[in-house]
């Protein structure tokens, strides 16, 4: 299997096998074994999460939509509303500049600008996990095509060396024919 694997290598990568990176020496073994190169990237990648990491990123998705927005934007509106018009004067819980209202939402985006950096932080990785698997993919497509273009050219070259046999009986025959009909 080795000298297989050594045999694709310098044949279909013009290299040895000790030049090639882990990637392409994993992809000429899987072509050597035939077995496929490519992966479920999500299953792979959601395998290896925890439960923080789960939550960081639901709690990211959820901080990042309309639902969000539009939720945040009522309890605003109701925090406001209650603070200037419901309340009596001297019952106010947060008087105008709503002082507790911006310290809350300054702890909120304190506690929601790292959790959406761990979501992303885990989305890149999530990406370079997929751009290496595509590379696999398409070295080992790239490597297949080209192992293909060997066989069709090995199949026109056969046949061309048939027909040149064929041709050179066939010229034969004719000079054959030739010396008994006394042509020269």
């Amino acid at each position: 299997m080795e000298q297989t694997i050594r045999e694709l290598a310098e044949r279909m990568l013009q290299t040895g096998l000790d030049d090639l990176t882990d990637r392409e020496r994993r992809v000429i073994s899987r072509i050597a074994k035939r077995l496929h190169v490519s992966r479920n990237v999500n299953r792979t990648y959601d395998q290896e999460m925890s439960f923080g990491d789960r939550l960081a990123d639901r709690v990211a998705s959820f901080g990042g939509s309309w639902t969000f927005i539009m939720l945040f934007g009522f309890v605003l509106a109701v925090w406001v509303l209650i603070n200037t018009e419901l309340l009596p004067v001297r019952d106010v819980f947060d008087p105008f500049p709503f002082v507790f209202l911006n310290l809350i939402l300054s702890m909120l985006a304190a506690i929601q600008a790292p959790i959406i950096l761990m979501s992303q932080n885990r989305q890149s990785k999530k990406d370079r996990i997929a751009a290496g698997n595509d590379y696999e993919v398409n070295l080992k497509a790239e490597l297949e095509i080209m192992a293909l273009h060997d066989k069709l050219d090995q199949l026109r070259s056969k046949h061309l060396e048939e027909i040149l046999e064929k041709q050179r009986q066939q010229i034969e025959m004719i000079g054959e024919l030739a010396k008994q009909r006394g042509v020269s």
